[in-house]
């Protein structure tokens, strides 16, 4: 059975018009890789879990910051190379990446070292203008970026 995750797209109306919230994830895979690495805030949904109560939690966690309040619209779900669902919806709001403190996990590293090492979930957190998203985002995820009501 495919593992599903489910986040949240949050976006805002900027100097540039609308813009996307997108997470870049932390650890010694992706320090040299941009394009195609970011990700909208997600996270695995537990068992007997809701989607929409995992993708609350996952941006809390990824993020270290509330959820922005309003009205959470559905995205639908894309699926991942590797088979995995993500479940989305879509949220006007702003916060502030500069206050953004992601929770960590351990790894050990470098590999067969026998040093455990912590590293943030999400190294970093920008805003994009969507003509830069669609670049950034991992492709799969893509598809969400269109689903945006206008």
């Amino acid at each position: 059975m495919a593992v599903t995750s489910a986040g949240v797209l949050l976006h805002r109306l900027g100097a540039s018009g609308r813009e996307v919230l997108l997470v870049h994830p932390g650890g010694p895979f992706w320090t040299r890789r941009d394009e195609g690495a970011w990700s909208i805030p997600k996270g695995e949904v537990a068992d007997h879990e809701a989607p929409l109560d995992a993708a609350r939690r996952e941006f809390v966690e990824e993020l270290g910051l509330p959820l922005p309040a309003g009205d959470l619209v559905p995205l639908g779900e894309v699926r991942l190379r590797g088979g995995k669902r993500v479940i989305a919806w879509s949220l006007q709001g702003d916060l502030d990446v500069a206050r953004v403190v992601s929770n960590t996990f351990d790894l050990e590293w470098p590999p067969r070292s026998g040093r455990v090492r912590s590293f943030p979930e999400v190294d970093r957190a920008e805003w994009f203008a969507l003509d830069v998203a669609v670049t950034k985002i991992n492709a799969a995820m893509g598809p969400l970026l269109g689903r945006l009501q206008p």
